[in-house]
């Protein structure tokens, strides 16, 4: 017997400053399975949408970049209670955007889970590992401080729906940066439910925005904002790598490069993504007469 129900047709938004706006454009695209199925509908954000994401990263910054580094690592234990409350969901979301059986989902979503718990984890131990108090041959000693970058934008990989997204967006939010995050283009899934996961979180507003759409259209316009700091480009591919750094270079933002199509977002993380978005302050401190 056929199921009498009519089938709820999901239209997602995207998430700036804390809220779910709708696109100012009013487009959205359709995301469908692996096998072609239908999903859902995701917000096409638009390049409004994605300066309006920079305004609500920055005006989130001071306060983020304030808080202790203490208190930044209980936030992102705190998400990474809520990302296992809906490990259920994300195992269906990754399963069928990534078209792997769920087994292979099962290990994608935990080794998510882990990831952010293990990226939390680095919130009190950045500044033993990356700063250093150095005596000098004068009366002084050397303080290096590791402090955030900004706002940091960044292309979330195409291959890797949530593993990849949590291994972009966790690593800059710890230290203190916030963050415009491109979704995967063809799998956004993930990433709406982590945005749904991260609004009823202890994670202030703007601390992470993340923008669904066509990721050509939208990281153009991060690459060339003036007020974005630094950009991840893991996401981009071929020739258009080249033309995002161009853009760039014209506030001298910091770039990560993607390493290739073949990157394995199952390999254990690297901490130098944590200082790769970084910056040493250094203070110069007289000893006492």
């Amino acid at each position: 017997m056929a199921d009498p129900r009519l089938a709820v047709r999901k239209t997602y938004k995207l998430f700036i400053g804390g809220k779910f706006p709708r696109s100012e454009s009013g487009r959205s695209y359709e995301v469908g399975a692996a096998d072609g199925t239908f999903l859902a509908n995701a917000a096409q954000g638009s390049r409004k949408d994605a300066r309006d994401a920079v305004v609500a990263a920055r005006k989130a910054f001071p306060l983020w970049a304030e808080a202790t580094a203490y208190n930044r690592g209980q936030v992102l234990y705190r998400v990474a209670e809520l990302l296992e409350g809906r490990r259920d969901q994300f195992v269906a979301e990754v399963a069928d955007g990534e078209g792997g059986s769920p087994a292979e989902a099962d290990r994608l979503v935990d080794a998510a889970i882990d990831r952010w718990v293990w990226y939390a984890g680095w919130a009190d131990k950045i500044a033993a590992v990356a700063g250093a108090a150095d005596p000098e041959a004068g009366p002084y000693i050397n303080f290096s401080v590791p402090e955030p970058t900004g706002v940091v934008a960044g292309d979330a990989p195409q291959s890797s729906s949530l593993l990849g997204l949590v291994s972009v967006v966790a690593p800059v939010v710890v230290s203190g940066n916030t963050a415009v995050v491109v979704a995967a283009e063809r799998t956004p899934l993930p990433a709406i439910t982590l945005t749904e996961v991260l609004a009823t979180s202890d994670l202030p507003g703007g601390v992470v925005n993340v923008l669904t759409g066509r990721t050509g259209e939208l990281a153009a316009v991060l690459a060339a904002h003036m007020d974005v700091n630094a950009i991840d480009l893991c996401g981009v591919t071929g020739q258009d790598v080249a033309a995002l750094e161009r853009a760039a270079a014209g506030n001298v933002k910091r770039v990560m490069r993607p390493a290739g199509e073949a990157e394995d977002w199952a390999a254990d993380p690297d901490p130098q993504r944590l200082l790769a978005f970084t910056e040493i302050k250094t203070v110069w401190h007289p000893v006492g007469v």
